[in-house]
C-alpha cells in the first residue's frame, strides 16, 4: 500500500537570494519562519519530510532528474521532433551554460541541500524526543544531502560545498575540489549508517535505511575506483539477509509491487488524480504526489525518449529466443497493454522508429509506464522512482571482485542476476561473452549492467567512471570532445549570482 509520509508540514526553507526588497516586505510577520521553527520533535519531523518532498519535486525525480541522467547516457534516442530543444541539446552534446534541464537539477539539489543543512544545524533546539529518534531523523537528512552531492560531483565535478545552513548571500562559496566533496559525502554516509534502521514499518516505507546508505556509499567508492572499500559496503548489504531478487523482473517497475525485497531505496509517489505538482521545490498541497515519467516516455504518451538502437541490440539472442528482459523493458508494435485489452500499433506511437537486428520497428519504453493497466494517454502517475535495487548490488560486487583479481567470484555474481526466475538466461561463459580473463569478465559486466539496469538512470554514471578510469573500449558519443564533455557546465545562473564563482571558474570548453 502507498504510504504518504513526507506530505504534511512541508516547509519553504529556501534561501531568499535574489529577492527584491518589495518581495521581502510582503512576508507575513506572524507566519512561521526558520527562527521560530524547530521547537519540538514534531517540527523536526516535518522539516525532514520537507527535505524528502524536495527530492520528489519537478526539478528532481518527478521530471528533470531522470531526463538529465538519460540524456547524458547512450540508453536513449529522441522519440521525434516533439523533444524539446533543451533536452535535445543534451542528447546531441550541444548544450551550453544556460541549459534549462541541467540548471533545474542543479538548483533542485542545492535547495534540497539547503533544507538539509537548516534541519541539521537548527535541530539543536529540539529536546523533547528520544535521542535515538532524533539521531535517526538527522541520519535520513544526511543521506539525502549525500545523495544530492553525489549527483552534483559526478555530473559537474568540483562544486560549492555547503556544510551548514546559509543565511545570506555573503555565505556563498566557491567550487571545492572533487576530492573534498567526495570526502564530505563519505563522512555523511558513514554517520548516517550508525543511526539508520535496517527496515521500517509499513507506515514509513520510503525513508532511507542502513542498506540505502551502504549502497550509496558503495556507489561513491566505485566512482572513485576504490574497489576495496566498495566491496566492504556491498558485502554488508549481501550478508544482511534483508534483500534479494524478486522472481518477476517487471515487479521492479510497477505500482503494485513497490518496496519489494529487491528495493534498497525508492522515491515514493502516489496517484493524485492527474494533479501533477509543477512546483520546482515540491511545495504545496499536492507536494511530491505524482511523477510525469509515464507521460514523457510511454508509447501512447509524448514518447519524448525511446530506447537507443545500441541498447536494443545489446540484448542477447539465444537458442530459445531473445533475453526476456527485452520484452519486459520495452513495448513493440503488436504488444498487448492495458491488462491485455489493447494492441499497440505503429500509429499509436508518436515519432521515430528504431532499428533492431536490421529490421525497422517502433519500440518504446515499458519500464515505469502505466500502460500495463491503462489505455489513457499523457497520464501522470504514482509509480515510485526506484533509485537503488539489489540487482545493482550484485553487479557492483561482480565489478569489484573482477577489479580485485577475483574473476571467478565476479562471474558468480553475474550469473545470480541472470538466474532470476523470469529471466533465466544461460550462465556465463556464453559464445558471445567468454569469461576466461579479467578483460572478458569486464565486457560481460558492462553488458549485464546495461541490459539489467537500462533506463534506470545508472548508465550515465557508469560511462563517466569507466571513461575516467580508461576502461571504455570505444567512446559511445560521436559528439564527445575530450576535456569538455566529461562534465556539464556550471549553470550560468550560478556564475552570475554567486559572487565566489567567476567565469574563469567554469568547466573547460564552456
Amino acid at each position: 500500500m502507498k504510504n504518504k509520509i513526507i506530505l504534511s508540514g512541508i516547509l519553504f526553507l529556501g534561501l531568499m537570494v535574489g529577492c527584491q526588497e518589495s518581495d521581502l516586505e510582503k512576508l507575513n510577520p506572524n507566519g512561521v519562519t526558520v527562527d521560530t521553527f524547530y521547537k519540538n520533535g514534531a517540527e523536526l519531523s516535518s522539516a525532514v519530510n520537507g527535505t524528502y518532498a524536495l527530492s520528489k519535486a519537478n526539478s528532481l525525480t518527478a521530471r528533470e532528474w531522470f531526463f538529465l541522467h538519460d540524456l547524458r547516457s547512450d540508453d536513449v534516442s529522441a522519440g521525434g521532433g516533439q523533444l524539446e530543444t533543451p533536452r535535445n541539446q543534451l542528447l546531441i552534446g550541444s548544450y551550453t551554460t544556460d541549459n534549462g534541464v541541467s540548471g533545474s537539477v542543479w538548483q533542485g539539489f542545492y535547495r534540497l541541500i539547503h533544507r538539509a543543512n537548516a534541519t541539521l544545524d537548527l535541530s539543536e533546539k529540539v529536546s523533547d524526543i528520544p535521542a535515538a529518534e532524533k539521531a535517526r531523523l538527522l541520519a535520513e537528512v544526511r543521506f539525502l544531502r549525500a545523495w544530492a552531492y553525489f549527483d552534483l560531483v559526478t555530473m559537474w565535478g568540483g562544486v560549492p560545498l555547503y556544510k551548514n545552513y546559509v543565511t545570506s548571500v555573503e555565505g556563498s562559496l566557491p567550487r571545492s575540489p572533487e576530492k573534498e566533496v567526495y570526502d564530505f559525502i563519505i563522512a555523511d554516509l558513514k554517520a548516517a549508517q550508525e543511526a539508520l534502521p535496517t527496515t521500517y514499518n509499513a507506515d514509513n516505507l520510503g525513508r532511507a535505511t542502513k542498506g540505502a546508505a551502504q549502497m550509496l556509499l558503495a556507489r561513491v567508492y566505485l566512482q572513485q575506483a576504490d574497489y576495496t572499500n566498495a566491496k566492504t559496503e556491498l558485502q554488508k548489504i549481501i550478508t544482511s539477509g534483508v534483500y534479494g531478487l524478486v522472481d518477476e523482473y517487471t515487479d521492479n517497475f510497477l505500482e503494485e509491487t513497490e518496496f519489494n525485497k529487491e528495493s534498497i531505496f525508492e522515491i515514493n509517489f502516489f496517484p493524485a488524480g492527474g494533479n501533477y505538482n509543477w512546483d520546482a521545490d515540491g511545495n504545496g498541497a499536492t507536494a511530491g504526489t505524482e511523477t510525469v515519467r509515464t507521460q514523457e516516455y510511454s508509447a501512447i504518451g509524448w514518447r519524448n525518449l525511446i530506447p537507443s538502437n545500441s541498447l536494443l541490440n545489446e540484448f542477447e539472442k539465444t537458442a530459445t529466443g531473445r533475453d526476456p528482459r527485452f520484452a519486459k523493458s520495452f513495448y513493440v508494435t503488436g504488444d498487448k497493454y492495458n491488462s491485455d485489452k489493447n494492441t499497440l500499433t505503429d500509429e499509436a506511437q508518436n515519432g521515430n522508429a528504431s532499428m533492431v537486428d536490421g529490421r525497422t520497428m517502433k519500440v518504446s519504453w515499458r519500464k515505469f509506464s502505466l500502460m500495463y493497466k491503462t489505455d489513457q494517454s499523457y497520464l501522470t502517475g504514482g509509480i515510485n522512482q526506484r533509485i537503488m535495487r539489489y540487482a545493482e548490488t550484485l553487479l557492483a560486487m561482480a565489478e569489484v571482485e573482477n577489479e580485485l583479481g577475483n574473476s571467478a567470484e565476479a562471474v558468480k555474481y553475474l550469473n545470480m542476476v541472470r538466474a532470476r526466475k523470469s529471466v533465466n538466461m544461460p550462465p556465463y561463459p556464453t559464445a558471445a561473452y567468454p569469461v576466461s580473463n579479467k578483460d572478458q569478465v569486464f565486457n560481460a559486466i558492462v553488458h549485464e549492467r546495461r541490459v539489467e539496469l537500462s533506463g534506470e538512470q545508472i548508465r550515465n554514471r557508469d560511462l563517466l567512471r569507466w571513461r575516467k578510469a580508461g576502461k571504455l573500449k570505444a567512446e559511445p558519443f560521436t559528439y564527445f570532445q575530450k576535456g569538455k564533455h566529461e562534465f556539464l557546465p556550471i549553470p550560468q545562473q550560478e556564475v552570475d549570482n554567486n559572487p565566489k564563482i567567476e567565469p574563469t571558474d567554469q568547466n573547460p570548453g564552456y
